[in-house]
C-alpha cells in the first residue's frame, strides 16, 4: 500500500506515545500517550507488556485516518527482553529498575566477560539485561527452561504487531553484556549460557518484518498490507537522525534527553571509555560502535527541582551563581559517579525557580564534564526535553566556548528516525537552531568550584 502515514509506537521508561506522521512531510499529525508503569510480578517486577498492548490496539483503532497508515516502527528504551515460550506465552518481561536483580549481583560480576571485550560496565539493578537473564536463570530455572525465544524490546513489538522474530544491533548493544561492539558478534557469555542461540535471527532497524498479522487488523481496522519494521533502541533513533543527516562528520555529539540523558559521540576513541565512569559503547543503527556516556537526567533534575519543578530563569540562575549554590552527583542509580549520593551545596532556602535553574546548571555541568572525558571537541546537538530547556544549551556553549552547541527542533527524535527507517532512503536534515551563549561571570568559578568537590 502507499506509506502515506508512519506509526510510532515509542515506549520510554516513563511514558508510552503513539504518535502519527506525515510520509512526505514528516508533520506529526497526532500523538496519544500512556504512562509506562511496571506491575508486581511473582518474582521480579514486570514491564506492563499486556496493558501496554492493549492500549496501543485501542488506540490504533481510534486513530485518525487509520486506512492511511501504511507501517509501523517500534521505537523503546534499552535493557529490556520479554521472553517467550514455544506456545507464544509471554515466559517473563523484566523491569530493569528492580532491586531485586543486585540480589545475584556478586555471582553475576563473576560470569561477565571483560569490559575490554563488551564495552559494557557493570551496572546497578537490572541495567545490564545479562544480569536479568541471570537472575531468572537461576532463581526461576524451570520457568527458565520454557524459554523457547528472548525478544529485544522493539522487536517483541514487532512480533506481536506482525508474527515475525527478529533480533537487532542497537538493543543488542546497549549495555547488555550480550554483544562485543568492535568485534560485532555475541559475547562469551551470551554464548556460554545459551541465551545466543535464543536470541532471533539479526535484522536491520528498517528491514520490514512483514505486514500486519490478520488478528491485528481486525482489532484496530488497519489496511492488512500496513507493515512492521524491526524496529530500534530510543537514544539510537535520536541520534541515527543526527548521523544520517552528516555522513562527512567524523566528530559530533548528540545529547539525547528525556528520563535518560544519554550522549553518543561520532569519533570518540574507544579507548576513553572507562568502566568505572560507566562509560559503554553503543551500537548505531549501521553496527558501528559509538562511544556513550548517560546518566539519568530526567530523574536527577526532578530530584533537584521538584515533582512539579518551575521554569528555569535567567534571574533564578543569577542567585544560584551568587549564592555559590551546586548540586553533587548522584541524584539516581547509574552514571559516572554511580554509588555516590547527590547532595546540595549552599541551596538552602532557594525557591522553586532557583531550584529549577540549579538542576539545570548541574546537568550542564555534568554533560560538560562527560564531553572532557570523552574527549569530543566538535558539535554538540541537543535533543529531547533538554533541548526547550532555557537554560540548558546556553550554559552549555558558555562552558565549552570552543564547541558548536546546537538543539534539535521539535521534528526529531523516533518520528524523524522512524520516517527515515520507513522510506528508506536519504531525508533532510533535521532542523537545528543555533545555542546562544550564556556566560555570567561566574560561571568558571562555580564550575571549578564543582569540578573540584567531585567524588574521585
Amino acid at each position: 500500500m502507499p506509506l502515506r502515514l508512519i506509526a510510532v509506537l515509542d515506549i520510554g521508561k516513563t511514558n508510552t506515545k503513539l504518535i502519527l506522521v506525515e510520509a512526505v512531510t514528516g508533520d506529526v499529525v497526532w500523538t496519544v500517550q500512556r504512562p509506562s508503569e511496571p506491575r508486581k510480578g511473582d518474582l521480579i517486577r514486570q514491564l506492563d507488556v499486556q496493558g501496554i498492548e492493549a492500549w496501543l490496539l485501542e488506540s490504533l483503532a481510534a486513530a485518525p485516518q487509520r486506512g492511511r497508515i501504511g507501517a509501523i516502527v517500534p521505537v523503546t528504551h534499552g535493557a529490556a527482553a520479554v521472553l517467550i515460550d514455544a506456545a507464544g506465552e509471554v515466559v517473563a518481561a523484566p523491569d530493569y529498575e528492580d532491586p531485586v536483580c543486585d540480589e545475584v549481583a556478586e555471582a553475576y560480576a563473576a560470569e561477565r566477560d571483560p569490559f575490554a571485550d563488551t564495552l559494557s560496565p557493570r551496572l546497578p539493578l537490572g541495567l545490564n539485561l545479562g544480569r536479568q537473564l541471570f537472575f531468572l536463570q537461576q532463581r526461576q530455572p524451570e520457568a527458565f527452561a520454557r524459554v523457547a525465544a528472548i525478544l529485544l524490546y522493539p522487536q517483541y513489538w514487532a512480533w506481536r504487531l506482525s508474527g515475525v522474530m527478529a533480533s537487532e544491533v542497537t538493543s543488542l548493544g546497549c549495555h547488555t553484556d550480550l554483544w562485543r561492539p568492535v568485534a560485532g558478534r555475541f559475547s562469551a557469555l551470551a554464548e556460554r549460557r545459551g541465551w545466543a542461540a535464543l536470541l532471533p535471527k539479526l535484522r536491520r532497524a528498517g528491514d520490514v518484518l512483514g505486514p500486519i498479522s490478520p488478528r491485528v487488523a481486525a482489532m484496530t481496522g488497519l489496511d492488512v498490507h500496513c507493515r512492521v519494521l524491526c524496529g530500534i533502541h530510543d537514544s539510537n533513533a535520536s541520534y541515527l537522525c543526527h548521523l544520517v543527516a552528516r555522513p562527512d562528520d567524523p566528530a559530533f555529539t548528540v545529547v539525547s534527553s528525556g528520563t535518560w540523558t544519554i550522549i553518543m559521540a561520532r569519533g570518540a576513541a574507544m579507548e576513553r571509555l572507562h568502566e568505572e565512569r560507566d562509560m559503554l559503547a553503543n551500537v548505531d543503527a549501521f553496527g558501528a560502535p559509538v562511544g556513550t556516556v548517560r546518566f539519568m537526567g530526567g530523574r536527577e533534575y526532578i530530584a533537584i527541582a521538584g515533582e512539579a519543578p518551575a521554569d528555569p530563569t535567567k534571574a533564578a540562575l543569577a542567585e544560584v551563581l551568587r549564592r555559590g549554590a551546586l548540586a553533587l552527583p548522584s541524584f539516581a542509580p547509574a552514571g559516572p559517579f554511580n554509588g555516590h549520593a547527590g547532595r546540595l551545596v549552599n541551596a538552602d532556602g532557594l525557591d522553586a525557580p532557583a531550584l529549577a535553574a540549579l538542576a539545570t546548571f548541574y546537568l550542564a555541568l555534568l554533560t560538560d564534564f562527560v564531553l572532557d572525558a570523552l574527549a569530543m571537541p566538535g558539535a554538540v546537538i541537543i535533543d529531547g526535553p533538554l533541548a526547550t530547556n532555557p537554560l540548558y544549551g546556553p550554559l552549555l556553549q558558555g562552558l565549552r566556548p570552543g564547541a558548536t552547541v546546537q538543539r534539535a527542533g521539535s521534528r526529531t527524535g523516533p518520528a524523524l528516525a522512524a520516517r527515515y527507517l520507513a522510506l528508506g532512503q536519504t531525508l533532510a536534515p533535521p532542523p537545528l537552531h543555533t545555542v546562544e551563549k550564556l556566560a555570567p561571570p561566574a560561571l568558571a568559578s562555580c564550575r571549578a568550584a564543582w569540578r573540584a568537590l567531585l567524588p574521585s
